[in-house]
């Protein structure tokens, strides 16, 4: 009776499972679909596999909607008549829909469209990368992501290797960069010159090959309760291409309009920068699930050369000084009004590998992997050492050079012979890198017991080692070898993180997990002669006494869970508690929001969090000396690092991490299905900002920092600190209308903007009391412009898409604000006064394309069309910069000072925001195979 009772119990109150799988069009399930039935408030997400289910539904029919990023959604009818029921769809790839989709990086325990998120994310396809016509990963996200900068700049050693780069201002080492939601290693580079991101380090983003890309997911929200360390700014998500679907060759070749013909000894080149390169993309499907995909590519680029006429008044007050001297420099720049000096990009070749491979285990579980290499060599130039300024001993050059012309009348050492200069003209020092970078990750994800778990292993890599060529250590003086190994460095982590989710309902979503990171920071030693003395002109070798290996371990847990209270209102809110072995630990937290109305056509969002960046190795125990230019010399420095001897003795305390605090709030719009547009605030708050010191001298020998110059044989010190308190906020705009019928063909429109609110130091630095009493800061007005002013003040990106039979064209204009720099070293004391300001411009670039058939692709790109130069001007900032500005001989001098005596007339000696190449044209095939 009671069996019988149940029985009708249960009929009356039947309740059933839709169930169903979700695949593309190449027949491979998409894993993370986003299933929803808004009439019965159910849902659910696609498995591994591609396959889902949505229990509890009764008798009825239902509307089935299915959203995926980069495809076109589908909406469904099924009906639920006494039984379970089965329904199947296939969602077609559309690179239009990818703005309207947010993926993992917002949120560690689902997946959500753009009107349920409650962070701003950035999703670009393949094809948007492509299109830019720029050769490398971090150049195309230059003119496709507002809130990104970076751009070459000229003669920077190392930098050569790999552009410094940041999201919202705030350093390159503040963005965490995921390959498929696994950390990156960092590179083992720090920035040490003048340029923006000094001071720190960041990944490789070259190093990564376009072609293997699927799709890049940018959340502009901090997530170190997510993600831990250096998400500060944001996360980059960057996904890999995986189920194989044909063979893609690209062929590519590129030059600029512009050259400057002339030989160096035996470099010769047009200095065009040509470049050209090849990419091979393939793979192979294992079984119905399974897949292999990989990349291969080469590519070179030469030297960009852009050289300014030497302003002879600057260099006669930079090297002259007598009659004689000024005479010779004369002479010197009437025959090379360059003074020979080769300014612009470096010669660049690279060859890249990845592969990417997954395979089912079973119903439930998949075994995933992915690997990459890169190997890198630039060759690129110092400032030309001319007759009047340097000398070789007879070490570089035969006195039979350039016909016997005579521009030294004198020897410079006594009793030495003056015919060794006879026709001596100068040398070139050549700065050659060696790189390598490498990742791999293997893992098991699936699903047990209710529960998605993902198991995995990550390693990572970046080795860097430098040679200078064609020039001498004058301590040795005849002794001097002319080529050396200066040594290098190399930084690897190992990862491993254990991520658990799980939906307890239709409403409540949790996820947890761990990660353990080992990180090791190498520095390694050059040869003895290129540390000896003064070093190696140009590029001083590493110390042996500096060359250390260090390591050190963290492990981390997080919790992670969506609440949605209502349809239209969610509670998303994390935490984390991260242990290093080398400072102790971080606790923190985020907690983000959305609510949805007018039939989700308006959604209010916002987040407060905070967040940390631990120091990293390199800053910890970077220690070695510097070559700059101060005033037109050459002037070492020493870079001490906080458990130093020299640090103590300053009481410099040791590194700890940064604190950040983030608020976020923004608006989305969607009038209808074909116009989008989000607004949003942000304001992020860092303590404890570790930077990179000003370089401090002391007037007094027996003082104690007077006494740590003499002792370490330079002339100023450097060190990196707990200095600063900083608040950056700004505005971030994207707006898109798609599908808009002009003839014939479809219109895309996009406009996406950053504008800088405030980006500002707060209060007084934290000066050491030795710094102090030597009457000088850690905070000079150079490093507070580099940090608050180096990068544009806004950046919009106004985007024209248009499609038409085989033909398609695009059209995009980027506006650059105006940045601005302090540059002391160069422009002297005087620069407290004066600020050197690049103003806003336009750079416009064109793209046509055009298929042939299904197979073959032609596209032509034709970058700045306009061919815009960085422009800058001097602002006075008071009543002395006024005076002496207005006397326009002091004025000459000064801007021929901070463009290196105008060897740097079009980007100043430290940068710009935009490429001072000008108009480059590329042009791309590819072939299906």
């Amino acid at each position: 009776m009671f069996s019988a009772l149940l029985g009708t119990t249960s009929l009356a109150l039947a309740q059933y499972t839709l169930r169903g799988s979700v695949k593309d069009n190449t027949g491979e399930g998409l894993a993370g679909v986003s299933i929803q039935i808004a009439s019965a408030r159910k849902g659910a997400t696609s498995d591994i596999s591609g396959n889902y289910a949505v229990s509890g539904l009764a008798n009825g029919t239902y509307s089935v909607k299915f959203l995926y990023t980069g495809s076109q959604p589908v909406e469904q009818n099924v009906t639920i008549n006494g039984a379970d029921a089965t329904l199947d769809v296939v969602l077609v790839a559309d690179a239009s829909t990818l703005g309207e989709v947010v993926v993992s990086v917002g949120s560690r325990a689902s997946q959500r469209t753009l009107t349920g998120t409650p962070l701003p994310i950035d999703v670009l396809g393949a094809k948007e990368l492509v299109a830019t016509g720029q050769t490398t990963f971090d150049k195309a996200l230059q003119y496709r992501v507002p809130s990104f900068n970076t751009v070459n700049t000229p003669v920077n050693d190392a930098t050569t290797l790999l552009d410094p780069y940041e999201i919202r201002n705030m350093g390159p080492s503040r963005t965490l960069i995921l390959i498929d939601g696994k950390r990156k290693n960092l590179s083992s580079l720090l920035y040490v010159q003048f340029s923006p991101g000094r001071g720190e380090t960041g990944v490789d983003l070259s190093a990564i090959p376009v072609d293997a890309i699927k799709r890049v997911e940018i959340l502009r929200d901090g997530a170190s309760a997510q993600y831990g360390s250096d998400a500060i700014a944001g996360v980059m998500n960057v996904i890999l291409k995986d189920r194989y679907e044909y063979t893609t060759i690209n062929l590519n070749a590129g030059t600029t309009t512009k050259g400057d013909d002339r030989s160096y000894g035996d470099k010769e080149g047009n200095g065009r920068g040509d470049n050209y390169g090849i990419s091979v993309n393939s793979g192979v499907n294992l079984g119905e699930k399974g897949y292999i995909n990989y990349t291969m590519g080469f590519n070179h680029q030469e030297s960009a050369i852009r050289s300014g006429t030497v302003d002879v008044p600057t260099e006669i007050a930079t090297f002259g000084g007598d009659p004689a001297s000024d005479a010779s420099i004369r002479n010197y720049l009437k025959d090379f009004p360059t003074a020979n000096n080769i300014n612009g990009t470096g010669e660049i070749t690279a060859g890249k590998f990845l592969i990417n491979a997954g395979q089912s285990l079973g119903e439930n579980h998949k075994i995933y992997g992915n690997a990459a290499i890169v190997f890198k060599r630039v060759l690129s130039f110092a400032n030309f050492r001319p007759a009047y300024w340097r000398v070789d001993r007879g070490l570089l050059h035969s006195p039979t050079d350039n016909g016997g012309k005579n521009y030294l009348t004198s020897s410079p050492f006594p009793g030495e012979d003056v015919n060794i200069y006879k026709g001596y003209v100068g040398y070139v020092p050549t700065f050659e890198g060696d790189l390598q970078d490498y990742n791999a990750t293997l893992g098991v994800k699936g699903e047990l017991g209710g529960w998605n778990h993902d198991v995995s292993l990550t390693i990572g890599g970046n080795g860097q080692t430098y040679t200078v060529d064609n020039t001498v250590n004058r301590t040795l003086g005849t002794a001097s070898p002319t080529y050396f190994k200066t040594g290098g460095f190399n930084f690897s982590h190992v990862v491993g993180n254990v991520d658990f989710s799980r939906s307890f309902s239709d409403f409540f979503t949790l996820a947890i997990g761990s990660e353990v990171r080992r990180e090791t920071f190498r520095i390694i030693a050059g040869d003895s002669a290129s540390y000896s003395g003064e070093g190696a002109n140009s590029f001083p070798g590493i110390n042996a006494v500096n060359a250390t290996t260090n390591s050190r371990y963290n492990l981390g847990f997080y919790a992670d869970a969506n609440f949605d209270i209502t349809e239209d209102f969610l509670i998303n809110g994390a935490v984390r508690t991260e242990n290093y072995s080398d400072f102790g630990s971080a606790n923190v937290f985020k907690v983000s929001s959305r609510y949805k109305f007018a039939d989700d056509k308006v959604t209010l969002r916002g987040s407060v969090s905070t967040g940390f960046r631990a120091p990293t190795l390199h800053q910890i125990y970077a220690q070695s000396t510097q070559a700059a230019f101060v005033g037109g010399f050459i002037q070492l420095s020493g870079l001490f690092n906080n458990r130093s001897a020299q640090a103590r003795q300053l009481g410099i305390p040791q590194l700890k991490p940064e604190k950040s605090t983030n608020y976020a709030f923004g608006l989305g719009l969607s009038p209808n299905r074909n116009l989008n547009i989000t607004l949003d605030y942000y304001y992020i708050n860092v303590t404890d900002r570790i930077v990179y010191s000003s370089s401090i001298s002391s007037s007094d020998p027996n003082s104690t920092l007077g006494q740590i110059l003499t002792r370490g044989g330079v002339k100023t010190i450097q060190f990196f600190i707990n200095g600063i308190e900083t608040n950056t906020s700004g505005l971030d705009l994207v707006a898109n209308y798609r599908g808009l019928a002009v003839g014939s063909g479809k219109l895309g429109i996009n406009l996406a903007g950053n504008y800088q609110l405030t980006n500002e130091i707060v209060g007084s630095p934290n000066d050491p009391e030795p710094i102090q009493k030597a009457g000088s800061t850690i905070l000079s007005a150079q490093i507070r412009s580099l940090l608050t002013e180096s990068r544009p003040e806004y950046k919009f990106i106004l985007g024209l898409d248009y499609t038409v039979g085989k033909f398609g064209a695009s059209l995009n204009n980027t506006l650059f604000g105006p940045t601005r720099f302090q540059d002391l070293d160069n422009g002297g004391s005087i620069m407290n006064h004066i600020k050197q300001e690049f103003k806003p411009a336009v750079v416009t670039d064109l793209t046509v394309s055009y298929n042939f058939n299904k197979k073959t692709t032609l596209a032509l790109n034709v970058n700045n069309l306009l061919n815009v130069l960085p422009k800058w001007e001097l602002k006075a900032l008071d009543a002395e910069g006024e005076r002496y500005l207005s006397n326009e001989a002091d004025a000459s001098l000064l801007r021929g000072f901070l463009g290196f005596s105008g060897r740097y007339s079009i980007l100043g000696y430290n940068g710009s925001q935009f490429s001072q190449l000008g108009t480059m044209l590329n042009a791309s095939l590819s072939i299906r195979l």
